[in-house]
């Protein structure tokens, strides 16, 4: 029997992960991912500071030259024996397809199309935008549009700059943003003269699709997203950090890099300077059903992400004391951001500082015949209760609001 059939089995259709760490060259962490303070820089000051997390990752990280094997791909824990054994995600679920991901998933896409991440970040984001299928196309990639949600357990500190930029100001003409990318090598482009910035509020987040201009702030960030890390970079300078003219043009097929109307042609222009974008983007909490009906079973469940297709995500409280069995029509990936427990097999706890290569018992996959049978889950405290974040693929069929 393979490692995959018997990790599947032992965790009764539940994968047990070890953490995935990404580090981000232009960033600096703000330090709220768990990480131990010694291990920010431990992959070396030429790499930058780790400030990601990845979560239920098949998807490698786009990160230049220096990357590392297996860089953003999630592993999969298999104990027996006192005997500890690793394998990619990516390739138990090539191996056992539906098994774990379910059909209709495998067979429309034949593979996890999604997966999450925490970005943290003492400043914001430069102004950057994800390729939609056409242009992802062009480089051999998929697109890559995320949603974003703020995890109150992770935004105890709101760093240097707890706003969002999102789109561009209505009245912007295009020669004005094709003029700030022109001047990417000259310091300051001064993309941000045209943007439009808003608050950000923990427990809320907002949806950002392909060829939208966003620039997150600097509150620890929830991020599912499709299977890609595809990106470019459009600010110059950010926190009075430069950005490398290489990011500009990261994401564009080599026969137009310097072709300053590719980079215009990336833009989705009606989608950026939309009035409404509070309207169309922002994400409050959605409860999966009315609450008080909720707390009468030992939980409270909202979606957090819902308004793209590609991905859904929730958040679910299991209240103290509380047994209860909850099930969901799709696979998922799980990570817990507060309590501990039982979580079906498995002990689940929220851990206070991580080393880097230290395992830990807070991420886990799903399957979605575990899903589908309902997942029991204990929370013993009589005051902590158990929080959990859970990242879906496309079409899920539960997400009906």
């Amino acid at each position: 029997m393979s490692l995959a059939k018997k990790a599947l089995e032992q965790g009764e259709g539940i994968l047990r992960l070890a953490p995935t760490w990404v580090p981000r060259s232009f960033c600096v962490p703000g330090r709220r991912i768990k990480l131990h303070p010694d291990d920010y820089y431990v992959l070396g000051g030429q790499r930058g500071g780790i400030d990601e997390r990845w979560l239920s990752s098949t998807t490698p990280a786009q990160n230049g030259p220096l990357t590392g094997k297996n860089e953003g791909l999630s592993a999969v824990v298999y104990q027996e024996g006192g005997k500890e054994e690793q394998f990619l995600l990516k390739d138990a679920i090539d191996e056992l397809q539906g098994e774990i991901i379910g059909d209709r998933l495998w067979n429309e896409h034949q593979s996890w199309p999604m997966y999450s991440k925490f970005f943290d970040n003492m400043g914001p984001l430069p102004h950057h935008i994800h390729h939609n299928d056409e242009h992802a196309a062009k480089i051999g990639q998929k697109p890559n549009p995320p949603a974003s949600h703020l995890p109150p357990p992770l935004t105890n500190h709101r760093a240097d700059l707890p706003h969002t930029f999102l789109g561009i100001a209505p009245g912007t003409t295009k020669e004005q943003i094709r003029e700030c990318l022109v001047n990417f090598t000259k310091g300051d482009n001064k993309l941000t003269t045209f943007s439009q910035a808003f608050k950000l509020e923990p427990g809320t987040g907002w949806d950002v699709p392909p060829g939208m201009l966003h620039a997150p702030g600097s509150l620890c960030t929830y991020e599912p997203q499709k299977a890609s890390d595809v990106f470019a970079m459009y600010q110059s300078l950010v926190n009075e950090a430069i950005i490398p003219e290489e990011l500009l043009w990261n994401g564009t097929p080599k026969d137009r890099i310097g072709d300053y109307d590719q980079l215009m042609e990336v833009i989705d222009w009606d989608l950026n300077v939309n009035p409404n974008l509070l309207e169309t983007r922002f994400m409050a909490p959605k409860p999966v059903k009315p609450i008080a009906e909720m707390e009468a079973e030992g939980y409270i469940e909202n979606w957090i992400c819902y308004r793209s297709a590609a991905f859904s995500a929730k958040e679910l409280t299991v209240l103290p004391g509380q047994t209860v069995t909850i099930k969901d029509n799709a696979c998922y990936g799980m990570i817990v951001m507060q309590g501990h427990g039982k979580f079906g097999v498995w002990d689940i706890e929220t851990p206070a500082l991580i080393r880097y290569g230290q395992l830990t018992n807070d991420e886990f996959f799903v399957s979605e015949q575990a899903a589908r049978d309902g997942v029991v889950i204990s929370n013993p405290s009589n005051s902590d209760p158990i929080v959990i974040l859970k990242h879906f693929g496309p079409e899920n069929p539960d997400l009906i609001l």
